[in-house]
């Protein structure tokens, strides 16, 4: 065989399995629990591998296995067969993007943004199955009962995919018949309001801040849990909230909500998509996240129109009839 091909002999799999659970867990028990065979037949593979390459692997006389120089160049070339294993047969199992697919999706995402859309996936792609829970937990990303999440926050996972969906701005949010029986002429009207807060108040925290009004006296507040419910209580009445320009862009295009003020702030946080590595190229997956990204660019409303009242700051990426 010519030097580009296969080495006629490679090391045994189980040998390149238990070396690698025993690196990636720290100790021989770990690994074997993790195998589910027996302390002895890791220490075993490991020692027959180390015999097959003339080299140690691993120091010995430590609680927990450390590698040798020589374990740690092994490492990185088998964890990646392995994790290119996992994702080949991730798509063998899914050869086509048909089947049911689990995601969890922030709520207000998921309400506004997402179901309203829905239709063009499942007509582009009428043999998925769609299982759908609201949630913004990054450690359901490694979850197996969980395929994909879309979650708000700082845009990484460790150990797993993740890619920036979409970035956003944010601003008050008041239903037309609560402004109209009291009015937000100026920042300073919302000593008068309820201020719903969709998180543990960040995000009125920032925009009070953009508008000078950092330390403006604050009336009633309600802490609703997620922007989905502050959106909603916002709707009906019951006071002001922060808007976005990708959940509330609907609401406020349908008019049933308004921008009392000409400013926006870009928010602390972004929404991304996540999975673990081997569901990536998984023909299901690529699907949808394909279809979130179409979508997002095919369907985008114009950012929401922001009123002239005060303060007058209106940002540099914001035409005057935005």
């Amino acid at each position: 065989m010519g030097d580009q091909g296969i080495p006629s002999r490679l090391p045994p799999l189980n040998s390149l399995r238990a070396f690698e659970a025993t690196a990636r867990r720290g100790s021989v028990s770990a690994a074997a629990r993790e195998l589910g065979v027996t302390h002895g037949a890791v220490s075993h593979q490991i020692r027959a591998l180390e015999e097959t390459l003339g080299s140690s692997l691993f120091e010995r006389g430590s609680r927990r296995m450390r590698l040798t120089a020589q374990g740690a160049l092994l490492l990185p070339a088998v964890a990646q067969a392995f994790g290119d294993i996992a994702a080949a047969t991730a798509r063998l199992q899914r050869p086509e993007a048909s089947g049911t697919l689990t995601i969890m999706c922030v709520a207000g995402l998921l309400s506004f943004w997402l179901l309203p859309r829905l239709h063009g996936f499942t007509d582009a792609y009428p043999g998925i199955t769609l299982n759908l829970s609201a949630g913004n937990d990054p450690a359901r990303v490694g979850d197996p009962e969980v395929d994909l999440v879309i979650l708000y926050g700082r845009g990484s996972v460790d150990g797993c995919w993740s890619r920036l969906w979409s970035s956003l701005r944010l601003f008050p949010v008041v239903s037309p018949s609560l402004i109209a029986s009291r009015p937000l002429r100026s920042v300073r009207d919302l000593r008068h309001h309820t201020l719903l807060h969709g998180d543990r108040g960040d995000e009125w925290a920032t925009w009070l801040t953009a508008a000078d009004a950092a330390e403006l006296p604050r009336g009633r507040q309600h802490f609703l849990g997620d922007a989905r419910l502050s959106t909603e209580a916002a709707v009906h009445g019951q006071g002001v909230a922060v808007g976005d320009t990708i959940t509330a862009a609907r609401l406020i295009a349908d008019g049933d909500l308004v921008v009392p003020f000409d400013l926006s702030v870009a928010a602390n946080d972004s929404f991304f998509i996540a999975c673990r590595n081997e569901m990536r190229s998984a023909p299901i997956v690529k699907a949808f996240v394909d279809w979130m990204f179409a979508t997002l660019d095919a369907d985008a409303l114009p950012e929401p129109k922001l009123s002239p009242r005060s303060p007058q700051r209106r940002p540099a990426n914001l035409s005057p009839d935005a």
